[in-house]
């Protein structure tokens, strides 16, 4: 038996899970909308899709799972899965399907949307709820201390 690693298969998990990608838009509701709107304004962050990106791992590193609802899809904010995650795409797939697991939940493409929107939108609130969030040095700050808090 031979101790070297195979070589890359067309049927490996990882092309699989990335080449059939469940998310393929997300649209905002209009209170994420706004809320990414006084972000936007507070931190400088010129761009929805980095600030979606934060809120989404913001809500990913919450311990307790997201309440279950249906938040509406009624802004004209809507992003491609690509725009959201840019060169992290896999990654953060990868850590939604791992929270999923985690959390006990089946990993097929309806949860994986549903736990998407959930996160995104649980984490758009955080972010903005954080009163010590005045610029954006204060919210990298922030995002510090709650990373050394989990250490």
């Amino acid at each position: 038996m031979s101790d070297q690693p195979l070589p890359p298969s067309s049927e490996s998990p990882e092309t699989l899970i990335i080449e059939d990608c469940p998310i393929d838009r997300v649209r905002l509701s209009n209170q994420a909308k706004n809320q990414l709107i006084k972000l936007k304004r507070i931190t400088k962050i010129e761009h929805w899709n980095v600030l979606c990106r934060w809120a989404f791992c913001r809500s990913l590193a919450e311990p307790h799972k997201p309440a279950p609802y249906n938040p509406p899809a009624d802004s004209n904010l809507e992003m491609t899965w690509h725009t959201f995650a840019g060169d992290l795409d896999e990654i953060l797939l990868l850590a939604l399907i791992y929270r999923c697991h985690k959390d006990g939940l089946p990993t097929d493409p309806e949860t994986l949307k549903q736990q998407f929107r959930l996160h995104l939108h649980r984490g758009i609130g955080y972010l903005v709820a954080e009163c010590e969030v005045k610029k954006l040095t204060h919210f990298i700050r922030l995002l510090y201390r709650e990373n050394k808090n989990t250490d």
